[in-house]
């Protein structure tokens, strides 16, 4: 990379991306140009953007500004409202023209923080803390339902099966049982409030006393939609999978080439669907 030509884009204020993207315009086929790329080499280099305000000039602008906003505005909101207006300045020195600017108003804002900060939703402490159990239905109604067991620590994908239908014991045999044979006993199980994985929940109280951890629940029922290490892998899936197949098959049940009500149709539909997934 040409030093001097990137750091003339930084000074001119440019971000780490649109250079990575001017240089991949003007050198096509070559490759060390991306966005991690222009980002280590700057950091390399020591080639960093400068504001052009002194310390003293900060000061009055960020006067100006306490005086425009009121207190509400911190660190980042203040860098957006003066970008806004001209000078690009990082949030970290307005933080620190801040403090001594107004120090009525920042400390109501560091006493005040407690209530814009959001509740954790989920926190999973090591690997074997959580382990999350979900289905997808999307082509429940061709015959096919996918359950996935993920690691609420690592993101690691223990299990995945294409079934039929939601089954006890199906889910229990061939998911549940296997990843305890190969991987032990997790210290929470995290599923909906489904009753097809009675049977598994059942089996992880049963064997409690075996966890590492037993000051926890064995396993948790929540809504679907708080089970959130595998809700995000389910996005996914259904854009690569379980949708176009969908749209294919609902074609054909719109010009009458699938017959839904006859069950040999259905067995035979369930089990093509389930191994095209």
């Amino acid at each position: 990379m040409d030093e001097r030509e990137i750091q003339e884009m930084v000074k001119a204020g440019l971000s780490h991306s649109t250079i990575s993207y001017i240089l991949r315009r003007r050198h096509p086929g070559v490759k060390g140009f991306s966005e991690r790329s222009v980002r280590r080499f700057c950091h390399e280099q020591n080639i960093h953007y400068r504001s052009a305000l002194s310390d003293f000039d900060m000061r009055m602008v960020a006067q100006a500004a306490v005086r425009e906003v009121g207190p509400a505005y911190g660190r980042k909101m203040m860098k957006g409202y003066l970008q806004a207006g001209g000078p690009r300045v990082g949030h970290k020195r307005i933080g620190r023209i801040l403090r001594p600017v107004a120090p009525g108003y920042h400390g109501r804002r560091q006493h005040l923080a407690h209530r814009q900060i959001n509740p954790v939703p989920y926190y999973a402490q090591y690997p074997g803390h959580k382990m999350h159990i979900d289905q997808n239905e999307k082509l429940v109604m061709y015959g096919t339902t996918h359950v996935l067991a993920i690691d609420g620590y690592s993101g690691f994908i223990f299990g995945l099966i294409t079934i039929p239908d939601k089954n006890n014991l199906i889910i229990y045999n061939q998911l549940f049982r296997l990843i305890l044979q190969q991987f032990g006993l997790w210290d929470q199980i995290r599923v909906d409030h489904g009753r097809e994985f009675y049977l598994l929940l059942y089996v992880q109280e049963h064997l409690s006393y075996l966890r590492r951890n037993q000051m926890r629940a064995p396993h948790v029922q929540s809504m679907s939609r708080e089970n959130h290490p595998a809700e995000r892998i389910w996005v996914e899936v259904n854009q690569r999978v379980n949708y176009p197949i969908k749209k294919a098959l609902d074609a054909l049940v719109e010009v009458d080439q699938l017959n839904m009500n006859d069950p040999i149709v259905r067995f035979c539909l369930s089990w093509i669907t389930m191994r095209v997934c």
